[in-house]
């Protein structure tokens, strides 16, 4: 059941950040969802301007792109977002409640439901405030689909890296050159948890991902299939994926896009999974891990240019 209650919080930081001849605004924004807790960053030019809202893919992903518990510190978000802004966009990024400590004890029980939830919140107080002439969600990876499933009440669109295909589909295929993995396994694994909403005895090395408090968010998240979802959406819709991402593919940006033909598609050459562009495969992992690494330009331009069509 969707949450349709919900408090929120406002705290107003302005700062000024110079961006060439621009000004920008930033405000800190705390959202919450009964207990759980979105704060979050919201940056502007002027108000009137349309918005970007950010939608997370998986892990415990902060507004900026990184997983600090995993080292992760690609900034790839805030790169994103500093770009974004020069080209006159306000946009708006917040804390995964699963990158946010003081969730941790509200979490047990989270469903992927709960993330659409969370979204919803972003959307209805942008929305309520009428400070910003459009919304516009940009769902990366994971958040393509929280973002097709939140689109109901937002002018445009964007998929970034997003999956063609139900979870479980994706996780086998991600998993199936490790060979400590059986493919026959995982699958089994993902059958019994569809069918009975449990797993019985989990092979040791899948505990990770099928340890019990992950059970209710897997079964709610393979439900889903990309390839249905987008074809429910009306509004302009477009699709991106780069020729260096590891792990979706451009064949999945081709299926949402025939599923949905009224949208646009572009593949960007050399861009990896976190929107960074790769010379030498080498790179792409240490990618994740470092700030260093140039965004995609034309990203930036594709996006620039869909919003002010």
């Amino acid at each position: 059941m969707r949450i349709s209650k919900y408090s929120l919080g406002l705290i107003l930081l302005l700062n000024a950040l110079a961006f060439g001849q621009n000004e920008m605004i930033s405000e800190e924004v705390l959202l919450k969802n009964d207990s759980i807790q979105l704060p979050g960053t919201l940056t502007y030019p002027k108000e009137g301007v349309p918005l970007l809202i950010w939608v997370h893919g998986s892990g415990e992903i902060d507004r900026n792109g990184n997983q600090l518990l995993r080292g992760i510190t690609s900034y790839y978000i805030k790169q994103f977002r500093d770009r974004i802004n020069k080209n006159g966009f306000a946009f708006y990024s917040f804390d995964k409640r699963t990158s946010n400590s003081k969730n941790v004890k509200f979490l047990a029980g989270t469903n992927f439901n709960d993330l659409v939830d969370d979204l919803d919140i972003a959307i209805n107080y942008f929305k309520d405030s009428r400070r910003f002439s459009e919304i516009v969600l940009i769902g990366h990876s994971q958040g393509s689909l929280t973002a097709m499933l939140a689109a109901k009440n937002v002018d445009k669109y964007i998929s970034v890296a997003g999956a063609s295909r139900n979870f479980d589909s994706v996780i086998v295929e991600q998993l199936r050159q490790n060979p400590n993995i059986h493919t026959d396994t995982l699958k089994a694994h993902f059958k019994e948890l569809c069918e009975t909403g449990s797993i019985k005895y989990v092979n040791p090395v899948l505990i990770s991902l099928f340890s019990p408090i992950n059970l209710p968010f897997l079964k709610s998240y393979m439900q889903y299939d990309p390839v249905e979802e987008i074809k429910k959406l009306k509004i302009p819709i477009l699709i991106l994926n780069g020729t260096k991402d590891l792990q979706i593919k451009e064949k999945d940006a081709v299926s949402l896009h025939e599923a949905n033909p009224n949208s646009q598609l572009m593949i960007i050459e050399n861009m990896n999974h976190v929107l960074k562009i790769i010379e030498k495969d080498k790179d792409n992992l240490p990618s994740y891990y470092s700030a260093d690494f140039p965004l995609s330009e034309e990203l930036v331009e594709a996006i620039t240019s869909f919003i002010k069509e």
